[in-house]
């Protein structure tokens, strides 16, 4: 189970390296999630101007999407931070404080989500080795002491009409676009009666 202290510090070692890695790719693969991030809330102003309600209440969607990743790469650099820092608890898994285990926990599940981060697959296997396979096993469903923010970010809802119309109202605002909610929601309704099954 890596609990012999040579064979356990050689492995955290290498999860320290692999989690720099990350922080380091953390950096890169967020330009682009704020660029899209940035084009769709445009996108989702002009739209309402237009009056296209429906299209940007998809467009929307793209928002919650991009907003939503951003957010979890802040957790994940926040957990790769706390293990760098604290990596020698590793050493004893059975004696780690609980915000280092709910760091372990959320890179864990993570790994799963995050296919522009590679490193963290490799660091879920060395941190599965030290903290048992029951421990991975609640980490890897998002339950247990995984943080509840990190997991609707990377598996929530992005269609939650509730969140779309908070999204869409903000964009309006930003952009000094009145629109009537009520009648947004109605026009929605009619569109999707409208196109049926093929919307």
């Amino acid at each position: 189970m890596g609990f012999f202290h040579g064979k356990t510090s050689k492995e955290t070692s290498r999860l320290k390296k692999l989690l720099k890695l990350a922080l380091s790719r953390l950096a890169i693969i967020r330009r682009p999630h704020l660029a899209r991030s940035s084009i769709c809330r445009s996108d989702v102003g002009q739209l309402l101007s237009l009056g296209h309600f429906h299209r940007a209440f998809l467009r929307a969607e793209q928002v919650i999407e991009e907003d939503n990743m951003l957010q979890a790469f802040d957790i994940i650099e926040l957990h790769c931070n706390r293990l760098i820092e604290h990596a020698k608890q590793l050493d004893k898994p059975r004696e780690c404080r609980e915000d280092t285990m709910e760091a372990a926990a959320g890179i864990m599940f993570a790994a799963r989500w995050c296919g522009e981060l590679p490193e963290l697959l490799l660091a879920r296997s060395i941190l599965e080795g030290k903290f048992g396979s029951d421990f991975a096993a609640t980490a890897k469903e998002g339950t247990g002491i995984v943080d509840p923010m990190l997991v609707w970010k990377l598996s929530g809802d992005k269609t939650n009409m509730k969140l779309k119309k908070k999204i869409t109202k903000e964009i309006a605002t930003e952009n000094n676009i009145l629109v009537d909610f009520s009648e947004l929601l109605e026009a929605i309704e009619q569109d999707d009666m409208d196109c049926g099954p093929y919307c």
